[in-house]
C-alpha cells in the first residue's frame, strides 16, 4: 500500500477497510473532489464571529433550549485542524464576586469559514451538543442526529473533504 494514500486516510481510520478503500479508488481516480463539489456545491455565507455566534444561538434556541448559554462563538484561526477538526468547546471559570461562573464558549476552525453549509451545520452541531452530553455517547449523537438529520453522513463527508484539502497541499 502507498504510504502517500495511507496518510490521506488519516481522518477516516475509524471507518470499515472497505469504505476506506472506496475512497482510495475514488483518490486513485482522482474522483474525490467531483464527488464533493456535486454533493456539496454551495458555500455558506456566515464569515463573521457576529453571524457565527447568530447561527450557533439560534441552533441552540431551536433544539437545546434547557442547555447553558453560549458566551462566545467565534472562529479561531489557531486550531489545530488534526486534533480539533470539529471544532472546540470549553467552559471557562472565573471567580466574580465570590460566585464562580463559567463561560461557555465554542470554537470553529477558519477553515471552515468556506465550506458547504451542511458541513458548518455539522461541526456546529456537534460543539452545540457537547452542551448537554461530555462524551461520544449514544445520547450524544442521538443529539446530534436530532439537530442535523443525517449527521453521520456529513460528518463522514466533512473528513472526505479534510482529506481532499490535505492532498491539495
Amino acid at each position: 500500500m502507498n504510504s502517500a494514500i495511507v496518510q490521506q486516510l488519516k481522518y477516516l481510520g475509524a471507518y470499515p477497510i472497505a469504505l476506506q478503500d472506496k475512497v482510495r479508488r475514488l483518490i486513485a481516480q482522482q474522483q474525490l473532489g467531483a464527488y464533493l463539489d456535486a454533493r456539496y456545491p454551495q458555500r455558506h455565507a456566515v464569515q463573521s464571529d457576529r453571524a457565527l455566534y447568530t447561527y450557533c444561538s439560534d441552533l441552540k434556541n431551536e433544539f437545546l433550549h434547557v442547555a447553558p448559554a453560549i458566551d462566545k462563538v467565534f472562529y479561531d484561526s489557531k486550531l489545530d485542524v488534526l486534533r480539533h477538526a470539529l471544532g472546540l468547546h470549553t467552559a471557562i471559570s472565573r471567580v466574580q464576586g465570590g460566585k464562580l461562573k463559567a463561560k461557555k464558549e465554542i470554537r470553529i476552525a477558519s477553515l471552515f469559514k468556506d465550506t458547504a453549509p451542511e458541513f458548518l451545520r455539522m461541526i456546529v452541531v456537534h460543539e452545540l451538543a457537547h452542551l448537554k452530553e461530555s462524551d461520544h455517547n449514544k445520547a450524544f449523537y442521538r443529539i446530534c442526529e436530532l439537530m442535523q438529520p443525517g449527521y453521520h453522513q456529513v460528518e463522514f463527508d466533512l473528513r472526505l473533504y479534510l482529506t481532499h484539502r490535505d492532498m491539495e497541499r
